[in-house]
């Protein structure tokens, strides 16, 4: 039997170091695979809205961003530091284009009725899609009719009744795991790393979970 190691991602959509730490994750597995392609990544991606109680139609994002910083050098000086992370990725944020801060439930809603009925390069593709509409499109993901044209984009097929069917009943992945902030990855439910660590790092603690798995 093949070893299968699982790595559980915990992650929200308006979290540009998510997005960061996705890109980087994704560099460390593809270094990986090419040295062991006897091992079996399995990668389970958990949705964990930051901030739930959003309105649902969201809120005006630089206002936010402003509010919650204090100044606007405190905004420039946290998008400078995020950008230059960014950078080193791949990523080009385009925060001056967002207009809305989305409430994400219905977004990770998306994303887990896809995981469930789809397979994991569909549930990937999507989320890697989720994060392009809103850093680099300015897309409103809280927008039911937004989720359901990226979801097309994505080749998929879901309905208006399946979306609004699953986002009533969302969860977060708060309950799963001890999680205070993201990203968040858990190796094998035996170890644990958070935030956007470079390739690096996310693959030694790959190997590290190998190591023990086939000892």
């Amino acid at each position: 039997m093949t070893p299968t190691l699982t790595i559980d991602v915990c992650f929200d959509l308006i979290c540009p170091w998510c997005l960061i730490g996705k890109r980087n994750l994704n560099t460390a597995l593809e270094e990986f695979r090419a040295s062991r392609p006897d091992i079996q990544l399995r990668i389970v991606w958990r949705g964990l809205p930051l901030l739930p109680a959003t309105p649902p139609a969201g809120e005006p994002y630089q206002e936010f961003y402003l509010r919650r910083l204090g100044s606007p050098a405190a905004v420039a000086a946290r998008r400078a530091q995020v950008r230059e992370a960014g950078q080193l990725a791949g990523v080009d944020f385009a925060f001056d284009d967002i207009t809305v801060l989305p409430n994400t439930l219905a977004a990770h809603a998306l994303v887990e009725l896809v995981a469930r009925n789809g397979d994991e390069a569909q549930t990937e593709q999507l989320i890697e899609a989720l994060f392009q509409a809103y850093f680099m499109d300015a897309r409103d993901i809280g927008d039911l009719a937004v989720l359901l044209d990226i979801a097309g984009e994505c080749g998929l097929t879901i309905s208006l009744q399946q979306l609004v069917s699953a986002s009533s009943t969302a969860k977060s992945a708060n309950g799963a795991v001890n999680v205070s902030g993201v990203p968040y990855y858990v190796f094998n439910d035996r170890f644990a790393l958070s935030g956007a660590h470079p390739p690096a790092t996310l693959r030694e603690a790959i190997q590290r979970s190998v190591n023990e798995l086939v000892s």
